[in-house]
Formats: C-alpha cells, structure tokens, sequence
C-alpha cells in the first residue's frame, strides 16, 4: 500500500517554517473529517461532481469493464497504431498511464516485443505541423481512433476529430470507418453521441457525474488501458482495496486527507507553491497530470458562498533526478513560497549495474561497482535533506512497486487529496469557469453560432 511521509513538513525538521503538528490537528482535523464524510455522501447523488469516486465500486463497474476488455480483445492483432484524440482530462492521464506502465521506448519495440499490441501516439493539440508528421507514422489500414470528449464540443478534440475522419474516409472509404474510430462521451448528448447513432460508431460512456480531470478510470482511461493490454480489472480492484481508506476520517489511516490538510496548512503559512516531483522517469507524465488536476481544481475566483476570494495553490512540476540541476536550487535558496511532494518507488523492476572501469580515479572510483538504483536513492535522499537543512517543507509518498494496482491507487489518492483540499479552502474543485471562458472566446473568434455577442468583449481585449 501507498504510504505518506509528513515528517519533512513539520517544525521539528524544518525550522520556524515549518508546520506545528499539534496546532494543525487541533485547528483542523475536525473539519478534514467533515470533508471526507460530505465528500463521499455527494457520490451518491448523480447530479453532483464526485461521481468518481464510485470507479472504486469493483461490483459497479464489472460490466463496463466487461465492456470495454471485449472491445479491446476484438482489436488485438488487428490495430498496429493507436491515436488518442483527446485533451486535458482527456488526454493527459492515458499519457500517464502509457509512459508509467509500459515499457520505456514502447513504439520503438517490435510488434512481438509489444505482444501485437498497438504503437500509441496523440492528437492533444492543434498545432498544424505535428497532425501533418502524424501521418507520415501511420498506416490507416492498421489504425484505431479513440476520440473522448465528455461534451462532443472540444473546440480542439473536434477539430482533431473532424480531421482525421475526413483522412480515414478519403484514404479508406466511409464504410471503413466503424473499424477505425471509436468514441468515449456522454451517454445521451453531444455531438459525438449523435454521431455514434447516425453512423454506427462504437461508443463508450462518460458517467455524467465525472469531470474531465477526474476521468481517467472512466472508459476515458480504462479504454486505452484495455488496449494497451494493461489489466483494467487490476487497476479498479486496486482502487477498491484503496478506497476503505479514504473513507476513514482518521488521518493516521487516511492519508489523501491528511495530505490535503498538509497542503492546506502551507498553504496558510505562505507556501502557495506546489511542487510535485517524482523520483521516477517513469512518472514523468504523472506530474503533468498532476499540474492540471491541482490547477484547475484550486485556482478559483470565488468561495461557495459566492464571494470574491481569488485563491489557489499553483502546482509545478519537477523530476528527479534532472532537476536537481536546474530548479532545485531554486527550491533551496529561493523564497519560501514552495513545499514539495516527492514520489518514490520502493522496488525497481529492474537495476543496471555501473561497471568498475576506472578504480584509480577518485572522482569515477566510488560509483564503479554500484547499483543506478543505489544512486537514485542517494539522489533522493540527498535532495530532501538539503530542503529539509534550508527549512523547505517536503513530505513523501512511497509506492512499495510500481505496477498497475499502486500506480491507480497513487492518481486516486492525489485526486481525494485535491477533493478534500478544496472543501477546506470552501471552493469549488469540480468546475472551471476560468476555463470555460477561454472556450467561449475561442468559439467567437471561430464563428460559432450563438457567441457573436463576445466578438465586442473579445476585440476590446486585444493588443492595441
């Protein structure tokens, strides 16, 4: 099981800046109970936005899973490249899972090193250039389209859509397109819905209780997974083993909560800097991920009761080991508006000796023989003793392996950590108005019918 290291936070390894232990649990472990137990009441309520806290349910999901594993079945052998079509919560957790879960340099492997699994590759973003490359790596014959938009409204992920549907048709034939495109929206509305029903298009459901950053164990996440050959079954049993957990409104045992309450109290005390950083290449995507979830979700203009409070705790992503030579010393030296959370992996899958090429030179001597995992340690180790030396709050979680089931309990603790954070900060981490406007802009510039009123607003706006 996931386990979380607080000491790092606390006064007595930091210094002055850091937090008093008991003053926190007695301001606010109350209330962090309160969160948890609203939180988990709300899931049941399909109108609110903590649906997903119910992809934990193994028995509630064992016929989408069902679902999803034969579909993925049907295609093995047959799709030699997969192209998600997606972006933001629809994207950015298939990344992380691929780059976590798979092996390093995966499309570059053999078909038979991949177990015929498909090469993946992504549209998650509408820069020209990069979709015209993608077709230079694709045989169509061979190619499924996954397109996940909750809303079927994505200004990006439809245009990403309505592109390479019109390739598929031109090169392969509009008869050809059911085997090539399958769709993961909303059950009853959109236009990718509409779409599935008028042309026969496999799609699966988004619940509509889950938000888009907190889908990834939704088909929007499960689906890829299946293909990928990843065990979907394990990843939700593993979120069904988690879940008694963060149910408890003991800290000691819930440790998402008792990691939001962390947060929450730096952030109180001046540290509104969030750095994630995992001591794993293969958790590269997971700080991504992790930057959109806690940005989105915290960053409001407004408190539940409507007033203006402007706040947020801005996330930011690091890696270990190369950021040791880069931002770390900004984290050491700089101001003290930044805590860290590390991410470390308790046993490798595999270790790569260093050889002993050079025993009469000091400065090579004393790594020839070691183990890279040894210095992956040591690296660790050494840079959370610096932070902690220069009074840099830091706290820790630890996965025992890095595999299906902890990987999926890691994202669903940091998702019940964000969850429980914003009831404490009294906002609202399911919506995201700021966004929302950005869209409305854009649907304006694009001349989408019913926003002409904003072109005004919009042109008002631009540079003079």
């Amino acid at each position: 099981m996931i386990e979380l290291d607080a000491s790092g936070c606390y006064i007595e390894q930091v210094g002055p800046r850091g937090l008093d232990r008991q003053a926190l649990l007695g301001a606010h472990a109350a209330r962090v109970g309160q969160v948890v137990a609203d939180c988990w009441q709300r899931a049941a309520d399909p109108n609110d936005w903590l649906g997903w806290l119910n992809l934990a349910d193994w028995s509630g999901q064992a016929k989408v899973l069902d679902a999803l594993q034969a579909y993925a079945d049907a295609q093995h052998g047959k799709v030699a490249h997969l192209v998600i079509v997606g972006i933001g919560g629809s994207c950015l957790g298939v990344q992380a899972m691929f780059e976590s879960l798979l092996p390093a340099y995966w499309n570059e492997l053999p078909p038979a090193a991949r177990d015929h699994r498909p090469k993946v590759y992504y549209v998650d973003n509408v820069d020209p250039g990069k979709l015209a490359d993608l077709l230079n790596v694709l045989d169509l014959k061979t190619t499924l389209v996954v397109v996940m938009s909750k809303s079927g409204s994505t200004a990006e992920t439809m245009a990403g859509f309505l592109w390479l549907k019109a390739t598929l048709e031109d090169r392969l034939g509009k008869a050809a397109l059911p085997d090539h495109m399958v769709f993961v929206t909303d059950p009853k509305k959109g236009a990718l819905r509409e779409i599935a029903q008028e042309e026969g298009i496999v799609a699966f459901d988004v619940p509509p209780s889950v938000g888009g950053r907190f889908s990834v164990f939704s088909p929007v996440g499960l689906l890829p997974a299946a293909l990928m050959g990843l065990d979907i079954r394990a990843m939700v049993k593993g979120l069904a083993e988690l879940a008694p957990r963060l149910k408890s409104t003991n800290l000691e045992e819930n440790l998402a909560a008792y990691g939001a309450l962390l947060q929450y109290g730096l952030l109180q005390s001046g540290h509104g800097i969030s750095v994630f950083m995992p001591y794993s290449a293969r958790l590269n995507y997971v700080a991504d991920w992790y930057v959109q979830l806690w940005a989105e979700s915290l960053g409001k203009a407004q408190n539940r009761s409507g007033q203006t409070v402007n706040v947020g705790s801005t996330p930011l992503r690091a890696v270990g080991v190369t950021d040791q030579h880069s931002q770390v010393q900004l984290f050491n030296e700089g101001p003290f508006d930044k805590s860290i959370t590390f991410v470390r992996v308790g046993q490798l899958p595999v270790d790569v000796a260093i050889p002993d090429l050079y025993p009469d030179k000091g400065s090579l001597a004393y790594l020839g023989g070691a183990q890279f995992s040894r210095l992956l340690d040591a690296e660790a180790d050494a840079t959370r003793a610096s932070l902690t030396r220069n009074g840099r709050p830091n706290m820790t979680y630890t996965l025992p392996v890095l595999d299906t089931v902890h990987w999926a309990q890691l994202l669903f603790v940091l998702e019940f950590q964000t969850a429980v954070m914003g009831g404490l900060m009294d906002i609202d981490p399911f919506d995201q108005p700021g966004v929302e406007l950005g869209k409305q802009y854009t649907y304006a510039l694009m001349g989408r019918q019913g926003y002409e009123n904003l072109m005004a607003e919009m042109q008002g706006l631009q540079p003079a």
